[in-house]
């Protein structure tokens, strides 16, 4: 058993620490925001996560996990302190570490015995080395050793309990052997393959994986717009790739692109990284490229197909950017809903539980609804944007009954053609052939 800090309790703090105290550690999620942590401290979690809340509530009632704000006393107490804190990308597309700095300072002013300071925020290479130097430049006893590990997270959201319980590998990036030693006994519970290598490559391992399974959501959906232009399927190209054991069926789904807290900043911030060091990284420069125009291929179909969107009624199917998470960092809604308001479309949108959290986010006025069907009632169109397993499970027939128009334009691939064909809808996916089957009741296709 250790003692550990966790200093943030944004997504990979909270998750990481509530993990951490599940297999017996006495963990301390630290915060500045007092309402974030007495909350916490209450049972209330601020994120929507599956079986996060359980956990939460679980591990602070046997005395595993407690919340504070008093930084200092956890740092001092701690064996062990993960900085967790938010990397966001700035106007540059480098990440911000001005927390990542802050966090540094306060350990350097508050280390009274042999720390491990550990890297849980996703950063640049070479930050380890700077959060060194900011510990060692604060340290009112330069006496006192510490180590610095960088410790990336490879959790996916809306699965993130499972894949820290059963980690497919821990990388361990470290200062010293005696640094890397305590944090592989820490990892020993989870029974994970042990990645052990220096700071910088740990870091640059984080990058490099984002970075490849982005590259495979924009590869395929190239792809896509290909198939879509010589009347092949997508679906049935990447199942036949995907059987091919060196290329994998994961993240072969064509779509409208990636969202989410990691793709978009981290493959900007590898982008950087390279140029800072004079190289220019051609293919990550292409997939940021072609996932930000795959974000719209939705309404250019609307486009194509009604012509004139000035006065259509749309109904949006979700609003967070991947299904059991309210997370709406550039989710698609928050590209394809403007540029539909920009044409003149009315827009209805529900999602099961990011409806609080896309009000932050999206500044056009449109109306929300935690009702499925109610939102595609009287609908010119139906979007799908987010594979929610209630819209996965819709039931089509009535479906078609409740929209004034039998269209339906899916940025998530959800429904086989033959099914969509059969049950008689106007169905647009991704990278497949259209079903075109009948016109509107009030309107016309062009």
């Amino acid at each position: 058993m250790k003692k550990l800090a966790v200093i943030g309790t944004g997504y990979v703090g909270l998750v990481s620490g509530t993990c951490f105290a599940e297999i017996g550690n006495k963990v301390t999620c630290c915060d500045i925001d007092e309402t974030k942590i007495s909350k916490l401290s209450n049972g209330e979690i601020p994120i929507y996560e599956p079986g996060l809340e359980e956990l939460v509530k679980k591990n602070s009632r046997n005395g595993n996990l407690t919340f504070t704000t008093d930084i200092a006393s956890a740092m001092q107490d701690a064996e062990v302190i993960y900085i967790a804190v938010g990397t966001p990308m700035s106007e540059s597309g480098e990440a911000d570490l001005r927390f990542v700095k802050a966090v540094a300072k306060t350990i350097g002013e508050n280390l009274n015995a042999y720390k491990v300071v550990v890297n849980k925020s996703t950063v640049p290479v070479g930050t380890g080395e700077l959060v060194y130097n900011i510990v060692q430049e604060n340290a009112t006893d330069k006496t006192v050793e510490f180590d610095v590990v960088s410790n990336p997270e490879f959790l996916r959201e809306g699965s993130a309990i499972h894949d820290t319980m059963n980690m497919e590998r821990a990388v361990i990036g470290a200062t010293s052997e005696k640094a890397a030693a305590i944090i592989e006994e820490l990892h020993k519970p989870f029974n994970t393959t042990i990645v052990k290598t220096n700071v910088e490559t740990a870091e640059m391992i984080k990058y490099a994986a984002n970075a490849f399974l982005a590259t495979k959501i924009s590869f395929i959906n190239d792809i896509a717009n290909v198939c879509e232009r010589v009347g092949a399927d997508v679906t049935k190209v990447a199942e036949g790739m995907g059987l091919d054991s060196r290329i994998g069926s994961k993240f072969l789904q064509a779509g409208i692109g990636y969202g989410g807290s990691c793709f978009p900043k981290d493959t900007q911030a590898l982008v950087h990284i390279a140029s800072e060091v004079g190289y220019d990284l051609k293919l990550v420069r292409s997939v940021i490229e072609t996932n930000e125009s795959q974000k719209i291929k939705i309404v250019e179909k609307m486009q194509e197909v009604f012509g004139e969107l000035k006065g259509k009624k749309v109904a949006i199917l979700g609003l967070a950017f991947k299904p059991n998470t309210d997370d709406m960092r550039y989710a698609p809604s928050l590209y394809v809903i403007p540029a539909l308001k920009e044409l003149g479309a009315e827009i209805t949108a529900y999602d099961p539980v990011a409806i609080e959290e896309a009000k932050k986010w999206i500044e056009t006025e449109i109306t929300y609804s935690e009702d499925l069907y109610g939102t595609i009632e009287g609908a010119d169109a139906c979007v799908i944007l987010t594979e929610w397993p209630e819209v996965m499970d819709l039931d089509l027939i009535r479906v078609k009954q409740l929209l004034e128009s039998p269209f339906i334009f899916d940025g998530r691939n959800c429904f086989k053609l033959e099914v969509m064909k059969d049950k008689g809808i106007n169905y647009y996916s991704i990278g497949r052939p259209s079903i075109q089957l009948t016109e509107s009741k009030h309107t016309t296709t062009n």
